[in-house]
Formats: structure tokens, sequence, C-alpha cells
């Protein structure tokens, strides 16, 4: 646990992070509408990576903490209940963060972002074998359901990031999960 100071510029900063994304993150910009300096932000993140770093082990906690409210042993259900947060219009700066930073660990693997999409693969197929009855979960099906939701769930996601249909990929992901 850092100082509160630390903390409350972490804190402003993943704000900022949310409204602008990490992208083309620059200090200076991020450092005057925080009400830090440049410097302070070195000094306390050690560097930028490292303040990058921290904004996406945020991000990744902000992410695990809503998908531990999923039911247990009910994938549909899970995939129903994620689809409704991954969808809602107030997460959508997080889910955008996200998607920028898991594109960002694939295209810069030795970067601060470089282990983030392979931790968020295991955070989310973790959770949905959880979601799994005992009996499936750990079988080669199981895994192939896991992956299969994931897939699915992450294709819809990039779809409603880039058109904001919210009806056409809520049916796909209901209609994928046995809905009419």
């Amino acid at each position: 646990m850092g100082s509160p100071r630390r903390e409350e510029l972490l804190d402003a900063a993943y704000r900022y992070a949310l409204a602008h994304g990490l992208a083309d993150l620059s200090l200076r910009p991020l450092a005057a509408a925080i009400g830090s300096s440049p410097r302070v932000l070195l000094y306390l993140f050690g560097s930028k990576d490292g303040l990058i770093r921290e904004l996406l082990a945020r991000a990744r906690a902000d992410e695990i903490a809503l998908l531990r409210s999923a039911p247990p042993g009910d994938l549909a259900a899970t995939t129903r209940l994620v689809w409704g947060w991954i969808s809602d219009p107030a997460l959508r700066a997080l889910l955008t963060l996200w998607t920028e930073a898991y594109a960002r660990s694939l295209i810069e693997p030795d970067g601060p972002w470089s282990s983030f999409a392979p931790e968020t693969v295991r955070d989310w197929l973790d959770l949905l074998a959880a979601a799994q009855p005992e009996s499936i979960r750990d079988t080669p099906a199981g895994e192939a359901e896991r992956t299969a939701t994931l897939a699915l769930l992450r294709g819809a996601l990039l779809d409603l990031l880039a058109t904001g249909d919210l009806t056409r990929t809520t049916a796909a992901v209901l209609r994928r999960d046995g809905d009419p």
C-alpha cells in the first residue's frame, strides 16, 4: 500500500485514463489534469511505464470485481450477467480501456502492457469455470465450452464498442446462450 497522496493520484490518473485512454498518455497533460506534476508522478510510480502498469492493474481489479458477482454453477446465467455489465453504457470507459490494454499487450509484449492479455484471459476462464457444473468443469468439453463462451463475449464486446448496436449484439449473446 502506498502513501495516501500516491493513492489519491492513482485514483485521479485512473479516472483520467478512463476518459482519455492510455495510447497517447503523456505525463505533462495528465499531471496538469490531476493536480500534480510530472516529477511527482515519476517519483511516486518510478516511470511512465510504472504508472501504466498500476493503471492496468487497477482496471484488471475492477474487471475481476465485476466478474466475481456471477452466480456459481450456471454458465448460462453467468453469461447473461456478464453481458449485462459488458453492455452497460456506464462501464463503456472501463471496457474501452480494457480493449486498448488488451490490444497493446499483443502489439507491445515487452512494454508495460506485457502480461495484460494472457492474465485477463485466465481471469475470465477462471470465472467461467466456476460457473460450470463441477461434473464438466475439468473436462476437455468444459474447457471448450468456456473458451467458446469467452470468444462470444469478447467478440460481442468488440462489435458493440465498434458499432454501438446493443440490440443486435445482445440478441447474438442470448441466442448462443439458448434463448430465442
